[in-house]
């Protein structure tokens, strides 16, 4: 155990168990899973992505780039880091290749979102942070301070003395004094993305660090959707590593970092350290570390180190070796050998544990979110925050102040406290990689990314960091580039020859740290996602033995199945039903708009191909809608149901797309016209009863309605009572058949279709689903849109030019139509196919082919004359057949085609898509 005694805000008293690859290990409350295995001495956690090298521990949070593990227990979640993993009881987990598996059983936990408002939002509870907060509470603003740590502090070791007294407890005052001014104090949430007009969204930790204990009700992650009107970035900086040959082995580490793990948790990384450095902070690393019982060198890449701190190191016994540069070093699972440069040659130093300190990256990534620009500040030797952006101000180091005092200025203004005064800092010396093996001298460690990556992408021509990033993929693995990033763009810039502030970085984007997809879900899972929709007579159908199927939302009834029959015995007994005597359908899916206003057939005609403004009171027509490209959008019919309204049907699956469609015309292209669009689907019900014996059904049930042909006309409607209840009831057909649509308030539902079923009993009245309705309007060659069509299908291509109005000057798509491709006969139209053999059902999506002409199927690629969009076997036609798209499908009538399946070629005859009744008698009984 590297445990230290008086080190560490640990909780000793209580102790926790895990697992890690499958050996049991001890760690307490307050403890990461990296700190309770570098105290258990594991070092090595997996291995690399690409190389399979192995990969250990390389920082103490967010910036970390190596230490992945997959966690099995208490839920399997992948590609964790290490560094950020809470220890509860009993976790299990796992190293990683670089690579995890996603869970096979659906996620337990609860995630949740949250709308704030406030007047100043503070990101990070550091000593800058803290103090803004402070000074925005007291002038009475309401505040809302987050930060990604347990506990505030920030990078606060507990070794710094603030007014004359600890600095932790100079924390936990301020805190304290935010509580009782009612500032909304969140640790453990990390401020993910920054967008216009003072939005941020934060991912609040709520009960990861509970494990067994979480309260079952409480979510497990919450993001927290802030609007402030301003927003005060105290993020803090994070140290930058210096590229050397073999700098990837487990045991190499930030210097900031094993300082960290020291003071937080009470873990020694290693007790034989060699720190390498060119900037003054690791000075402090390696005293602390040194006080702790390591045995600790120190190499400065600078001729001339910082005398105060070179005299503190040397007075507790930590030799100091200046203009010394790390090259390499050698080790099998650990680093065991650390391989210099100096004035008088090569030196080998033995270390169980290298640290590394280049310098400071100030955490730019919420400023640069909302294109703030960067700056290179040659004495940080990186990147801060240039100019002000609208109600955003960046303090501390994420500004790139670095001296603690300084730091609490820029957080509490002129009466900020003070810090115990630290050396005068020496410049940092700017190395972004010493001597050595570019094949070995990893850049991004997560990604494998070398020195030689970047060369070869500078080699292909490539001068930008964004081009050079997508090459080498440097800084796009979880930890987004926060150690790889600035250092990458140094080398190229070396490489390149030209100066790093003019070469630049790349684009910070959200989110800062990986979120989970299920905390973006939040609640909008499962049925609160994708709703499930039910009609109102869901539960006759159930107990009718129906089998469901997805239609958008909707649960409809597909088919009705008897004992012993599968559904092709049940679709062919339901559609001889139909055919034969009398069949009603569920069809309260089906999308219905009120159109109301005086401008309503204006609307209408503009929208459909077809003219609506002529239609009269009482009749139906059937519409088109099409897209600006001509091609067809949805389809269905339009009752006029007043001089000023009127009643539009959709297709189940289009009826949202439809109304939106609508409501985006009318609202930014034609805000003059006065409409309103209303949806109405789940409050009208509506059964079509159709088949031969329909008229009959519905005689009975209406006594009071005439349901004649002479008195009620096809493409009519008509309102009636029954029990004083309000119904409609149109005359439409959606299968070739006498149909009646009848319209009903969704209350009162399930006892009129009660009454019909009563009604049509001495009928053989049959209950169909929507397959038996596919085959129906197949058969009829009426399309579904959507099934029949994809989205490059014109009217004209389904064969229904005459739905397309000459008589209009315009319309959605109008324009569109006069192009010459529309007007190409080899476009795909839509056309039947009959087997040749009678007996074979193509499969839907199957494509058409055509043969060679000694009728052989041609080599890859073969070319596609169209494909199967619909298929059914028929009950009236007594075989199977196919709807099909085909170029130039209408001057093939009759021709034979071919269309693999299952190992052979089947030949179907093509032919008008009006299979049965083409002359429309049936319609009219």
């Amino acid at each position: 155990m590297t445990r230290v005694h008086g080190y560490g805000r640990i909780d000793r008293s209580r102790t926790l168990t895990f697992t890690f690859n499958g050996r049991t290990y001890t760690g307490h409350p307050g403890d990461t899973l990296a700190s309770a295995l570098l105290a258990n001495g594991v070092h090595r956690l997996g291995t690399s992505v690409k190389f399979g090298r192995p990969r250990g521990i390389t920082a103490a949070w967010t910036e970390d780039a190596t230490a992945l593990v997959q966690i099995e227990r208490p839920f399997p979640e992948p590609m964790l880091q290490a560094t950020t993993v809470e220890l509860v009881d009993g976790l299990v987990a796992r190293g990683v290749n670089g690579q995890g598996t996603l869970a096979d059983v659906p996620d337990p936990a609860r995630y949740d979102h949250r709308h704030v408002h406030t007047d100043t939002l503070v990101v990070g509870a550091g000593p800058a942070g803290l103090l803004a907060a402070l000074a925005a509470a007291r002038a009475g603003e309401d505040v809302v301070l987050v930060d990604d740590r347990p506990a505030a502090g920030g990078s606060l070791t507990g070794t710094e003395r603030i007014d004359g007294r600890p600095a932790l407890e100079f924390v936990d005052d301020v805190v304290d004094e935010l509580a009782r001014l009612g500032v909304q104090h969140l640790q453990r949430t990390t401020a993910f993305g920054h967008y216009d007009d003072g939005f941020v969204l934060a991912l609040e930790r709520r009960t990861d660090h509970l494990g067994a204990a979480a309260p079952p009700n409480r979510s497990r992650q919450r993001v927290h959707r802030i609007r402030a009107l301003k927003t005060v970035l105290a993020t803090g900086a994070q140290e930058r590593p210096i590229v050397f040959s073999d700098n990837d082995r487990p045991g190499i580490m930030l210097a900031s970092s094993a300082r960290d793990y020291l003071h937080r948790y009470g873990v020694l990384a290693g007790d034989e350290i060699i720190v390498f450095t060119a900037d003054d902070a690791a000075y402090a690393a390696a005293i602390d570390l040194a006080g702790a019982g390591a045995r600790v060198t120190v190499l400065d890449a600078r001729e001339h180190p910082p005398l105060e701190w070179v005299s503190r190191a040397t007075a507790v016994g930590i030799p100091v070796h200046p203009a010394t540069v790390v090259t390499g070093t050698e080790g099998e699972q650990r680093v065991r050998t650390v391989l210099a440069r100096t004035a008088d040659g090569s030196v080998r130093f033995p270390a169980n544990l290298l640290l590394v300190s280049g310098g400071w990256n100030p955490v730019t990534h919420l400023f640069s979110h909302i294109r703030g620009t960067l700056t290179y500040d040659a004495s940080l030797g990186s990147f801060r925050p240039c100019g002000s952006l609208p109600g955003v101000t960046v303090i501390g180091a994420a500004g790139g102040t670095l001296e603690l005092t300084e730091v609490l200025r820029e957080g509490g203004g002129r009466d900020a406290p003070h810090a115990d005064p630290e050396p005068p800092r020496t410049p940092t010396r700017v190395m972004w990689r010493t001597e050595g093996d570019p094949d070995r001298q990893f850049v991004d460690l997560q990604r494998d990314a070398t020195v030689t990556d970047i060369s070869r992408a500078v080699g292909a021509g490539l001068r930008s960091m964004e081009h050079v990033k997508r090459y080498t993929t440097i800084g796009t693995a979880h930890d987004q580039g926060k150690t790889s990033g600035v250092v990458a763009s140094g080398i190229t810039a070396e490489l390149l020859g030209v100066p790093i502030e003019k070469l630049g970085t790349t684009t910070f984007r959200p989110p800062y740290t990986p979120v989970a997809f299920a905390a973006l879900a939040g609640r909008a899972r499962g049925r609160l996602f994708d709703p499930v929709r039910t009609t109102m007579l869901h539960d006759w159908h159930v107990e009718a033995g129906a089998v469901f199927e997805d239609v958008g939302q909707w649960k409809r009834p597909r088919y009705y199945p008897r004992p012993g029959e599968d559904m092709d015995a049940a679709v062919l007994r339901e559609c001889a039903a139909v055919r034969s005597g009398v069949g009603i359908l569920d069809g309260s899916t089906l999308g219905k708009i009120d159109v109301q206003g005086p401008d309503s057939g204006v609307l209408l005609d503009r929208l459909y191909t077809n003219m609506m403004s002529t239609l009269r009171v009482g009749r139906v027509r059937y519409g088109v809608m099409c897209g600006n490209d001509g091609m067809v959008l949805d389809d269905g019919t339009v009752l006029r149901l007043d001089e000023n309204r009127y009643l539009i049907t959709t297709t189940t699956g289009g009826a949202a797309t439809v109304l939106d469609w609508m409501e985006e015309w009318l609202q930014t292209e034609w805000p003059e016209l006065r409409v309103h669009l209303t949806s109405v689907t789940e409050q009208w019900s509506v059964f079509p009863v159709v088949g031969p014996r329909s008229r009959d059904v519905i005689g009975a049930v209406f006594p009071d309605l005439d349901v004649s042909n002479e008195a009620f006309p096809f493409m009519t409607w008509r309102d009636t009572t029954l029990d004083d209840i309000p119904v409609r009831i149109a005359r439409i057909s959606f299968s070739g058949e006498l149909a009646y649509e009848v319209n009903v308030n969704s209350w009162y539902a399930p006892a009129l279709w009660q009454r019909l079923l009563a009604a049509g009993e001495k009928y053989g009245i049959t209950p169909y689903g929507t397959e038996t309705m596919h085959v129906l309007r197949a058969e009829k060659g009426y399309p579904i849109i959507g099934q029949d069509t994809d989205g490059t299908v014109t009217p004209q291509d389904l064969g229904m030019s005459w739905v397309v109005s000459k008589k209009k000057d315009d319309f959605i798509g109008k324009r569109s139509f006069a192009r010459p491709e529309n007007n190409n006969p080899q476009r795909k139209q839509l056309v039947s196919l009959l087997p040749v053999d009678g007996r074979t059902r193509l499969p839907e999506g199957s494509q058409i082919v055509e043969l060679c002409e000694d009728d052989r199927l041609p080599e890859p690629p073969v070319p596609m004359l169209g494909h199967v969009t619909s298929s059914y076997f028929s009950a009236e036609l007594g075989r199977p057949f196919a709807l099909a798209l085909v170029k130039n499908g209408r001057a093939r009538i009759g021709e034979v085609v071919h269309v693999p399946y299952n190992g052979t070629l089947v030949r179907a005859q093509i032919g008008e898509t009006v299979l049965v009744d083409p002359e429309g008698a049936r319609r009219d009984g």
